[in-house]
């Protein structure tokens, strides 16, 4: 069967808006809200933030203590066995880990891709980085210093 018009086969008259894509992620992951995160951490829970904004994004305001892997390049970061791993990633197959993006929805996307990679404990910070900052949470400005993929 041949493709065309950049077409999908089986997939005729079903063509899906981003906000489409998005929702169905959310179906798939578990979300939490920014401040129950920070609470989390206060309490001293050992949780993972990884943002998936670019590098340019993540200088403009980023949480502390927060790790830069940019969308694009997260599966090759989260596989063991890619000559991209990042460790912090790798190792935190069984700790809590929460992602962070501008809005929500790349990070969504994430949590879908990291669930499947066999990542146990994977939420999706809700709201991202524009609700942690309207919550009044602590952020910063500055660039990613540590490794990329």
């Amino acid at each position: 069967m041949a493709v065309q018009d950049g077409a999908v086969p089986g997939l005729k008259g079903v063509a899906k808006t981003l906000g489409d894509l998005v929702s169905e992620a959310r179906t798939r992951i578990r979300e939490v809200a920014p401040d129950d995160l920070a609470e989390a951490m206060e309490r001293g829970e050992p949780w993972l933030i990884v943002d998936v904004r670019e590098p340019y994004e993540y200088e403009q305001l980023h949480v502390p203590g927060s790790v830069l892997i940019p969308r694009g390049l997260l599966e090759g970061a989260a596989d063991p066995h890619s000559r991209h791993r990042i460790d912090a990633l790798c190792n935190a197959r069984e700790r809590p880990l929460a992602l962070l993006c501008s809005t929500g929805a790349r990070s969504a996307f994430a949590a879908v891709a990291l669930g499947q990679m066999g990542f146990a404990n994977v939420v999706n910070i809700a709201g991202g980085i524009k609700l942690w900052e309207g919550e009044d949470l602590p952020t910063e400005r500055g660039p990613w210093t540590g490794p990329l993929p």
